[in-house]
């Protein structure tokens, strides 16, 4: 793992210190590695949901296409 320094201010200093001790991290590092991996997950939902919104429609959406994927889904 390689190491990466950033500056704060005393107010987000602040703040980052009191979500590792209320939301049960062990240290800043864990604290900042978890917000950025929720970031990436974003990022890449939003570019999925972009990708599907750009995409040509294949059918209706209605109760029988849900039906079958229920039915996909059970076996």
């Amino acid at each position: 793992m390689t190491t990466m320094n950033i500056s704060l201010p005393s107010a987000l200093r602040d703040f980052v210190e009191a979500q590792v001790e209320q939301g049960g991290y062990s240290s800043s590092s864990e604290y900042v590695r978890e917000l950025i991996r929720e970031d990436r997950k974003q990022a890449e939902l939003r570019a999925a949901l972009l990708e599907g919104a750009a995409s040509p429609p294949v059918g209706v959406a209605d109760k029988e296409f849900f039906d079958g994927l229920r039915e996909r889904i059970r076996r």
